[in-house]
Formats: structure tokens, C-alpha cells, sequence
């Protein structure tokens, strides 16, 4: 940038002086990574040092200038003491101005330049800059008018050495700027526009320099930076998914979980199981045992402590010394049980006849049991099929044909709807807030054994249940629960083989034979629906879109027309309320978004889960919010909470699904009136 450009900026800024400070440092001190917080001169009126700015290093003795801007670290040490001024000012472009002078301010940046110089008129300058100080000391408006003054003339003599000395301001680097800002605030949500404002240039131009010099946006580059750290702290550190998600800037585990797996391929879990063969770290094993695989949409790590496993990796050790002992009460039941099952087997084979050549492959390999109620029902000597082979995700498995105990780690609501009562399931089912509105007895619920709040269940109790049949939502769990008893893979998360909640249901009918009890269901949940649509008609106009936008815990999430949460299938999926097409084109079924962007996303109609839970104010509040067309025009739906233990629209099982239709339909119906 040439002078006379300098002088033009200079001509058209309105200037806002921050500080003006006096310092010294005395022989040996040192001043370190001081982060300027705003465009700072330095002035040196005696002495000498050694200054760095950023990288850029400068010796000074004697009257000296150094000038950097926002964001740059300064390094000054001395032997012989030093004795300087800071100005700290803000340059803001004044309005309304031309293109020419907005070009040279977003692209030039002068006020963000690194140089030094030898003042040509130091005791005029250093007149100055003492008047000046006195001055902005003053409490009146009078005196800070005439600092601003003296500010000026100050700035006139420097841009006067700048010309006579040719002096060529180094540019700092805006991306890399911008990436220390990143890694500085990585714990933190970071809005691209706060991030604009802090390294005092626009947002479009921020986005264009990632984009020239990475080929990437800036918000791409913090959430690579961010499952970067995220990697490093899965392997090298025994954190919870809930820790790393907070320590990384993630509202939850659950987050952080599908972010990771977007730009990594693969889970957190699967990451870290699939690096700890390389390393040779002492106790591996153990901090394997720390990490859990949790991405519900609604975590317990957040509202229940967490418990350290009791298990490594190695044959369920069970870990925990009593009086000096180190019990493995866990691996000797594990043996006990498949000794057991063996022996039954081996009598079973010695006292049954040879199987006939029309017996299917089922009834020949898998293992069967007796049963008596079926025997004594028919008055038959032919045993009914007592196994029944299911395909599934990990390939075909064999199950009981119809079992008695029934341990899952996702599904409860499901498995209660087709009426089958699970022996044990994860905490947080049983916590889910759709149960007090059920009409499920309570002595039904006080029967289900609590298996923990982790992923994989705890796996002693577990064993202790003695389950005929395990569901398990989790694939890196599934080896865990098959050296108990029969497991069937139905995942509930993981990417592209996650299906709708009625597909869900479909899923858990077909394992139990249910599946005329869930078509039942679904038959009659859809006249409801029907029936829904028929009241709401009208209020979502021909033409018009609707968007769904969960606030609060310091993120924002805009929810996919497909495989979103927090109501998203029943607004979507169920009422067939239309998306915008941004929402139609969301690959992972939500996005995670800044408030400046926050138009883009927006439909004709809104509807906000979370609008009283924390820190949604600070979306509700703000102009970009104020100035939406569905605000102005009163077309909000606020819905939902978190609370102590979530609501209705944190699970898609039937009971909640009932529920979330009648919210979200009576909530229509009163903004028609």
C-alpha cells in the first residue's frame, strides 16, 4: 500500500482512542506475549531493547516507533531498562464513503501494519505525546477532544517519517491471524463475525483469503482444528467424549461425535480403538476403559456423574482392589455360564433323535430349548421352532424364537410399546420424561434393572441378569454383549444406517415377531396424523417454508428435512410442513451454524426448541434475530426444553412420538387463533 492510500484512510476514518499508557521496564525485566488488544504505537522515549512483534524482531535504542495491530504478540526485554509510551486506538470507517475507500480498508488494512522508524522530530513528537497523555487523563469531553487533536498531529509527523524514510510495512498474515484467534478460542463457540470483528476486517474478506490461500471457509478450518485436538485428546489423555466436546467447543458429546465422524470418516470410539495398537503407552488398557461412545441427542454426561468402568479390555477384568484382592468375579461368571450352556448342549445332543432331512438349517445349528407351554398347548409331540434366524447389519444371527429377557441399551420405549417388558437398560431410559405421561404402571418401571449410564452397559450386572437376548444400539459394543448371550445389532445413530422412527419400530417388531402389533400401531399414530394435518391446514401457506433451529448451551443447530432431531420427523417427516432447501440438502441431518449466517437458513415459519434454556437470549436478542421476516411477521413456534431430563422431543420411540404430535399440533392451532 503506497503512502498517499495511507493518507486517504487516514482522511476518511473516525479514530477512537482506547488508551494512552506510560511504562517503563527496568534492567532484566521482560514483557511477554502481551496480545495487543486493539492497533497500538509504541513509542520509546529512552533506553534500549529488543522487541518482537509476532515474528518480527526489532533493536531499539534511544527514540523509537513500532506499530502493530490487533491480535499481534509483543516481546520486549531489555538490559539497560526502557522507558516507552502505548497509544491503543480503533480505526472505523466513517460512512457513508465509496467503493474505492471500502476496497482500500477491507483489503489494505493499514491499521493493522508492522514497522518501525526512527522519528526525525522525536522531541516534538514526545511534546506531543506528553501533552496527550495529560490530557486523555482529564475526565471532561473538552479534554478528550483535544487529546483526539493531539492523537492526529501525533500521527501527522509519523506519516511524515514514513514518507521521507520510505518505510515498507510488513502485512500480517490475516488467515494465520485468524488460525492463532482459532486456536487461542478453540474451547470457546466462535461466531464468524466475532472473529471478523477481533481481527478488524470483514467478514466476506476473511472468508475469500481462507478460501484463495486453503481452498476452504473458515468455519471448515476451526472444525478440522477441532477434531484435530479432539484426536489427539481421544488417544493421548482418558477424557470422556462429554470433556473433549467442551474442551474443544462442542455443546455436547453427541456433537462432537457426528462432527467428528463427518470430517474423520469414522466415530470417536472407533478412532481411538483403531490407534491404540500404535502406541506403547503403560495402562492403555485401562484408559480405553474411560472413553464412551455417546451420541444421543440428549447426553446423560450432562445431567448424571459419571462412574469409571469397572472393566479394561482385557476378558472383563473386573478392576477393583477389596482388602488387597483383585476380584475377577466378572470373567469367572462369563465362564460359569458358557461351562453351563456347554454341558446342556452336550446332554441335549446325547438325549435327542437325529434331526430329519427336512429340518431347516435354523433348527439344526442354532441352539435350542425346551418348551413346555407350547408342548402343553398343542398336545403335540413335534416340537414348535424354538429359534428363529434374523438378518441384521452384522449378518445373520440366531435368536430364541420367542425371548423372555430382554436387555437393551437404546429401544426401551419401543420394546414397552410392542409389549415386551426389558430385565435391564441403560439410566437414561429410564429417566426419559415421556414415562410420567404414559399410562405404563409404575411398578413395570421400578422392575427394570438400571445397567448404568455407559455405553457398553455394565457388563457384570449384565451377566447377573442373565438375559436369553441383548439389543445393542452401538457397533464396537456388540462383541462385548455376544460372550453374554445372543446380540442383535440395530444402531440408532450411526450415519447412513439410521432409519426414521417408524422404520425403528419396524426394525425392533421384526426381531420379536411383532410386526402386526407395529403395523397396528403405526396405522393408527398415522389417522392421527391425518387428522392433525386437517386442523392445521391453512396456517402454513402454499409457497411458504419452515425451518427448525434448536439455541441455547453457546451453539446453534439449523435440523435437516431428513435424520434431524428435537421434533424434526414429526414437523417434517410426519405433518409434511415443508423444509427450506437448505434443510433438504443437509447430508447429516442437522448443521451447526453462526448468527450471521443465520438468515440463510431461516424459512417463512420457525420453530425454536430450547428458546428458555441458556444463553438462547443471546440469539433472541440480537438484531440478526430481530430483523428476521418470521419474527417480524410473529410466525415463531417455541417449543421444548432440556430441563433436568429433557422432554418428549429428545427420543423418537412411539411414546414420544404421540406426544411430540400433539405439542407441536396444539401449538399451531394456538397461533392460528
Amino acid at each position: 500500500m503506497n503512502l498517499n492510500d495511507h493518507i486517504r484512510l487516514w482522511n476518511h476514518v473516525f479514530v477512537k482512542i482506547l488508551d494512552v499508557r506510560q511504562n517503563a521496564l527496568h534492567p532484566g525485566e521482560k514483557l511477554k506475549n502481551y496480545q495487543l488488544p486493539a492497533s497500538t504505537y509504541l513509542y520509546i522515549i529512552d533506553g534500549s531493547a529488543r522487541i518482537r512483534m509476532d515474528q518480527h524482531r526489532y533493536i531499539v535504542d534511544g527514540f523509537h516507533i513500532v506499530h502493530g495491530g490487533k491480535q499481534a504478540y509483543l516481546n520486549m526485554e531489555t538490559d539497560s531498562g526502557v522507558a516507552y509510551y502505548m497509544i491503543l486506538y480503533k480505526a472505523i470507517l466513517a460512512l457513508p464513503c465509496g467503493m474505492e475507500i471500502q476496497h482500500l480498508m477491507d483489503h489494505e488494512r493499514p491499521f493493522q501494519d508492522q514497522y518501525a522508524l526512527v522519528p526525525t522530530r522525536p522531541l516534538d513528537m514526545y511534546q506531543c505525546m506528553e501533552e496527550l497523555k495529560r490530557e486523555w487523563e482529564q475526565s471532561t469531553k473538552l479534554a478528550k477532544l483535544h487529546a483526539k487533536t493531539l492523537f492526529h498531529q501525533w500521527v501527522y509527523f509519523l506519516l511524515e517519517d514514513l514518507h521521507r524514510q520510505s518505510i515498507q510495512p510488513y502485512k500480517p498474515d490475516t488467515v494465520m491471524q485468524a488460525i492463532d484467534y482459532m486456536n487461542a478460542h478453540l474451547h470457546e463457540p466462535i461466531a464468524l463475525d466475532v472473529m471478523a470483528e477481533a481481527l478488524e476486517c470483514s467478514v466476506g474478506h476473511l472468508s475469500r483469503l481462507f478460501k484463495q490461500k486453503l481452498n476452504i471457509s473458515p468455519i471448515q478450518y476451526l472444525g478440522q482444528i477441532r477434531m484435530e485436538r479432539a484426536a489427539h485428546l481421544l488417544v493421548h489423555t482418558g477424557a470422556t467424549l462429554q470433556q473433549i466436546a467442551e474442551q474443544v467447543g462442542y455443546p455436547d458429546a453427541h456433537s462432537l461425535s457426528r462432527s467428528f465422524k463427518k470430517i474423520k470418516g469414522l466415530s470417536p470410539i472407533r478412532y481411538k480403538k483403531g490407534l491404540s495398537q500404535w502406541l506403547s503407552k503403560p495402562q492403555k488398557a485401562l484408559e480405553l476403559n474411560h472413553e464412551q461412545d455417546l451420541p444421543s441427542v440428549m447426553q446423560e454426561n450432562a445431567l448424571h456423574p459419571l462412574h469409571p468402568s469397572l472393566y479394561n479390555d482385557i476378558d472383563y477384568q473386573y478392576q477393583k482392589n477389596v482388602g488387597g484382592e483383585l476380584l475377577m468375579q466378572g470373567k469367572f461368571k462369563i465362564t460359569a455360564l458358557s461351562m453351563m450352556l456347554c454341558l446342556t448342549l452336550l446332554l441335549a445332543a446325547c438325549s435327542s433323535p437325529a434331526p430329519s432331512a427336512s429340518s431347516t438349517q435354523t433348527e439344526t445349528t442354532a441352539t435350542t430349548t425346551q418348551s413346555s407351554n407350547q408342548a402343553a398347548e398343542s398336545g403335540k409331540s413335534t416340537a414348535q421352532p424354538e429359534t428363529r434366524t434374523i438378518s441384521t447389519l452384522r449378518g445373520d444371527v440366531v435368536i430364541p424364537a420367542n425371548p423372555e429377557r430382554v436387555a437393551s441399551d437404546q429401544y426401551m420405549g419401543y420394546l414397552l410399546k410392542l409389549g415386551i417388558i426389558p430385565v435391564g437398560v441403560r439410566t437414561f431410559m429410564l429417566n426419559e420424561s415421556w414415562i410420567e405421561k404414559s399410562d405404563i404402571p409404575a411398578d413395570v418401571i421400578a422392575g427394570i434393572e438400571d445397567l448404568g449410564g455407559e455405553f457398553p452397559m455394565n457388563l457384570e450386572k449384565l451377566v447377573s441378569l442373565e438375559p436369553d437376548l441383548i439389543i445393542g444400539s452401538i457397533d464396537k459394543n456388540i462383541e462385548d454383549y455376544e460372550k453374554i448371550a445372543t446380540t442383535v445389532f440395530l444402531p440408532y445413530w450411526e450415519g447412513e444406517t439410521t432409519s426414521g422412527p417408524l422404520e425403528k419400530l419396524r426394525r425392533i417388531a421384526g426381531v420379536f415377531g411383532k410386526e402386526k402389533e407395529a403395523e397396528a400401531w403405526i396405522t393408527t399414530y398415522e389417522e392421527k396424523v391425518d387428522e392433525a394435518k386437517k386442523r392445521i391446514d391453512g396456517i402454513i401457506k402454499d409457497g411458504e417454508t419452515v425451518s427448525i433451529v434448536q439455541i441455547g448451551n453457546k451453539a446453534m443447530y439449523v435440523m435437516g428435512a431428513d435424520g434431524g432431531n428435537y421434533g424434526s420427523s414429526t414437523i417434517y417427516e410426519m405433518l409434511k410442513l415443508p423444509p427450506t432447501q437448505q434443510a433438504l440438502e443437509m447430508k447429516e441431518g442437522f448443521e451447526s451454524i453462526s448468527l450471521e449466517v443465520l438468515p440463510e437458513y431461516m424459512g417463512d415459519h420457525i420453530f425454536v426448541y430450547g428458546s428458555g434454556d441458556a444463553d438462547a437470549e443471546e440469539v433472541l436478542n440480537s438484531e440478526v434475530w430481530k430483523h428476521l421476516p418470521a419474527v417480524q411477521k410473529g410466525q415463531v413456534y417455541a417449543y421444548g426444553s432440556f430441563g433436568d431430563k429433557g422432554d418428549e422431543f429428545v427420543m423418537e420411540d412411539p411414546y414420544s412420538l404421540e406426544l411430540q404430535l400433539d405439542t407441536i399440533t396444539n401449538i399451531l392451532l394456538k397461533a392460528k387463533k
